[in-house]
């Protein structure tokens, strides 16, 4: 009998410890909190940029028609407001970055030819300037950042080619200038995000294929560095193409896009490590061709689409929090 009950009592002590255990890897980190619907059109293929700690968004296309609306997102009090109109003709998969206080769009396609103009928004006045044509002629889903003072525009497609050129825009001089050194695959459709002041490149399609390899930028010597490629380890599954990309304290984000459909995962970069953990996927309907806002401290997805659905929501992520399915 004694003996029994020691049995039982074992027995009881070792589900509480496969329970206890089970519990902790059930533990999922990343948590995200939907904020205010988008007040326009939804659409895919838009761009985004942050200028002080407000998002500002616009363009894209909405399955008929190719958009040149502009929206401002106000992040401290959820909220969007509708800005001047972007004067370029409507486009879809243009490139955008700010500088200095301003903001800046360019290229894409308008659903007839890939396009070169360049315009400049000014939030105090609320207006827009044409600059001069980017230096790489025409282009479509190329990358575009702002950095060391500085914008940057490269990769992408002209119409007959992908690339892997890279030019840099002086906002002083309103001049373009080719920037050598980037020694990785051509590509379209490819993504960025900021960390230290360092750009990191990675994701995109070349010949139809999905590129690995993935580049550190430092702006301040203009050298391109190759890092880990997004495929080396067996457990990784970052490549794809049409994702987003933003850093929120330190750490890099690449989330949603597409890889034989469009995909919802999301994946954490550790600069000092040179490292990926895949953290709670994107929340809402699995998407592509999206847009990203980052703060530094605050990061976004929004828009995209799901198939021939397009969306006009907005998450926030919050990497460091524990998933909860009922926020």
């Amino acid at each position: 009998m004694k003996s029994n009950m020691r049995s039982l009592l074992g027995l009881i002590i070792l589900v509480v410890l496969i329970t206890s255990c089970s519990s902790d890897d059930d533990y999922e980190r990343g948590n995200w909190i939907e904020r205010s619907i988008f007040d326009g059109i939804p659409r895919s293929n838009a761009v985004g940029f942050v200028i002080d700690n407000m998002g500002y968004a616009g363009t894209g296309y909405d399955g008929d028609d190719y958009l040149n609306d502009f929206w401002q997102y106000n992040v401290e009090g959820d909220y969007w407001v509708q800005k001047a109109d972007f004067p370029g003709v409507a486009r879809t998969s243009a490139s955008a970055f700010s500088l200095e206080g301003k903001g800046y769009i360019g290229v894409g396609y308008d659903g007839l030819v890939e396009l070169s103009d360049f315009w400049q928004y000014d939030p105090d006045t609320n207006l827009w300037a044409q600059k001069a044509d980017f230096g790489g002629g025409t282009r479509m889903a190329a990358v575009g950042f702002g950095a060391n003072g500085v914008g940057y525009v490269g990769t992408g497609y002209d119409g007959d080619n992908e690339r892997k050129d890279f030019w840099q825009y002086d906002p002083d001089t309103d001049i373009w200038t080719e920037v050598y050194g980037f020694g990785g695959n051509k590509r379209r459709d490819a993504t960025t995000f900021v960390i230290d002041d360092k750009v990191y490149l990675g994701t995109g399609l070349s010949n139809g294929s999905y590129v690995t390899d993935f580049w550190e930028f430092d702006p301040a010597t203009e050298v391109w560095t190759s890092k880990l490629d997004l495929d080396d380890d067996d457990d990784y599954s970052i490549v794809r193409s049409n994702a987003v990309g933003f850093s929120i304290n330190g750490l890099g984000y690449i989330a949603s896009g597409y890889y034989g459909g469009a995909v919802s995962t999301l994946w954490e970069y550790d600069p000092s490590t040179d490292l990926w953990e895949n953290i709670t996927s994107l929340e809402g309907a699995v998407r592509q061709d999206a847009v990203s806002f980052s703060t530094g401290s605050r990061g976004f997805v929004l828009f995209g689409r799901s198939g021939t659905y397009y969306l006009d929501d907005i998450y926030e992520l919050f990497p460091q929090e524990e998933y909860d399915d009922e926020d």
